[in-house]
């Protein structure tokens, strides 16, 4: 049997409290809302492993079409655990990054919105600006826009 080969990576999951707020939040980013739909049934449960599941979910969609969020509002069961506050050295998912082309201006955008730096905006080695910014229900995001190159 020939072994399996990644193709490649096809989302990453984020369970928000409000579903239309998040959407709003990463159209902003410049993620486009690709598709919305219910999640419920058996056979869901059974990939899951919370059997009765019901889950509004959104998939958005980066500009180069190559990724993807998939943001979540579970109805039934409720969420159970918010990691949303645990510092930058916990263990588990930290956060999403988006390469982008005018940090400050996004920043600015985003922090209109609610989304706040968690410190300050750094040069690395005049590769990439990179930031964390908290936004939307406390998620954590960064940012990097490239320098060099440009």
């Amino acid at each position: 049997m020939e072994r399996s080969k990644l193709l490649e990576m096809n989302n990453v999951g984020i369970v928000v409290e409000n579903l239309d707020n998040a959407i709003s939040f990463f159209k902003e980013i410049g993620l486009t809302l690709e598709g919305r739909a219910m999640v419920e049934g058996e056979w869901s449960g059974r990939v899951t492993g919370l059997r009765n599941q019901s889950v509004e979910i959104a998939m958005m969609v980066t500009p180069d079409g190559h990724s993807r969020l998939e943001l979540s509002r579970f109805i039934t069961p409720t969420t159970i655990s918010d990691h949303r506050t645990a510092p930058v050295n916990s263990l588990g998912y930290l956060r999403v990054m988006f390469k982008v082309d005018n940090i400050d201006e996004l920043v600015s955008r985003l922090s209109k919105q609610g989304a706040e730096l968690v410190d300050e905006i750094v040069n690395y080695k005049d590769i990439y600006r990179l930031c964390y910014i908290r936004g939307v229900e406390g998620l954590l995001i960064g940012l990097a826009e490239q320098l060099q190159g440009k």
